[in-house]
């Protein structure tokens, strides 16, 4: 009998930092202009220097709280609207306080805004928001990154890139865990070019613990999706293979191998606030590269994957205001168990500065139907 355990890791909407997150997309933040953004209920300005190259402060001037984006950029640092102080946009070091006299000694250099390590990869802006310092401590220069941030696997020279945003008023944890769902497709995206609840059969899949998330091992794609019975116009069916990747804080990769051709996307579930997040997915393919129109189809699909997602958690978001009893079971549910494991154990680790844990002990086989 299948195992029906109430939820006992209830949503607490608790947002993770330490962690490169996506603000916004690339190709809508222009050089030497000001741009706002929120993170983890952090509000943000973002923007490029002369240069080009991005960059994120904390959008409150440590003075009197004045958001910086009302300010004047001149391209290397930002001037503050109410009083005039100057901060450098890459370390937020402040370089000039205007209504300083000659004989008024303050260390001007000693004072920071809150600023944040930036890259762009793959269309996107992203900022690393590192863990807050104790209170009081005030601001410094941005923590160093761990890490680069994340971009999307290729395995090619030559490739197509698009993008797709979609909010959804819901916490992080329900949008992470309505990313990762695997019995929702016949139900949510129902289409006569994808699949129906005509076509739920018996599923059953491998999965196996990674560093700080779970992988979906490589399988044969479902059969009863159209667009995976085109795949078989590159390769034999049983030469396809699909490898989807889950890693805390929110980011879900999936691969598509059929022999010299590929897809790849990551998706990510980007924290605004404890009710609101942004799902962006980023996808690189070199398959149907020379076949006129199937780039825009392929966006046209995704578009229509991600609004079918955003509608569903809205329509979520009116229940979960009452606050409803909610319930997991295995095994479709196992999934978003783990997700919540995962957190808990990283939050533990981060407490006591052990080792995390993995919840998972090795390989384990799931079946659902869908």
């Amino acid at each position: 009998m299948p195992d029906l355990d109430p939820q006992r890791q209830a949503p607490d909407a608790l947002m993770l930092t330490g962690f490169w997150y996506r603000a916004l997309p690339a190709d809508r933040v222009h050089r030497n202009q000001l741009y706002k953004a929120t993170l983890l209920e952090i509000p943000l300005v973002i923007g490029r220097d002369r240069l080009g190259q991005p960059f994120a402060l904390r959008d409150s001037c440590p003075h009197r709280g004045m958001p910086l984006n009302c300010g004047r950029f001149d391209g290397e640092n930002l001037e503050c609207g109410y009083h005039g102080w100057q901060f450098d946009v890459h370390d937020g070091q402040c370089q000039l306080i205007p209504s300083l006299t000659a004989d008024q000694n303050l260390k001007v250099d000693r004072i920071y805004a809150g600023s944040y390590h930036c890259e762009e990869q793959d269309n996107f802006i992203w900022v690393y928001i590192p863990d807050p310092p104790p209170p009081g401590a005030g601001f410094a220069p941005p923590a160093e990154p761990p890490g680069e941030a994340p971009q999307v696997e290729k395995f090619s020279a030559k490739y197509n890139l698009a993008y797709l945003q979609a909010e959804m008023p819901v916490s992080i944890d329900h949008g992470i865990i309505g990313l990762m769902d695997p019995a929702h497709g016949p139900f949510v995206h129902q289409a006569w070019w994808w699949r129906s609840q005509h076509s739920i059969h018996e599923k059953k899949k491998n999965f196996e613990p990674i560093p700080n998330g779970f992988r979906m091992s490589a399988h044969t794609p479902s059969s009863n999706s159209a667009p995976y019975k085109l795949l078989r116009l590159y390769a034999d069916a049983d030469s396809i293979t699909t490898t989807i990747d889950f890693v805390l804080p929110n980011l879900r990769t999936e691969t598509i191998r059929a022999g010299k051709y590929w897809f790849s996307s990551l998706t990510t579930v980007t924290p605004i606030s404890r009710n609101h997040c942004r799902i962006d997915v980023v996808a690189a393919w070199n398959l149907f590269r020379g076949v006129p129109f199937v780039p825009k189809v392929l966006k046209f699909v995704f578009a229509k994957f991600v609004e079918q997602d955003r509608r569903t958690m809205e329509l979520q978001a009116e229940g979960l205001k009452h606050n409803p009893h909610l319930m997991l079971i295995d095994d479709a549910d196992r999934p978003a168990k783990w997700y919540f494991q995962l957190k808990a154990a990283h939050l533990e680790a981060k407490r006591t500065g052990a080792e995390m844990k993995h919840p998972m002990q090795g390989s384990v086989v799931l079946k659902w139907r869908s």
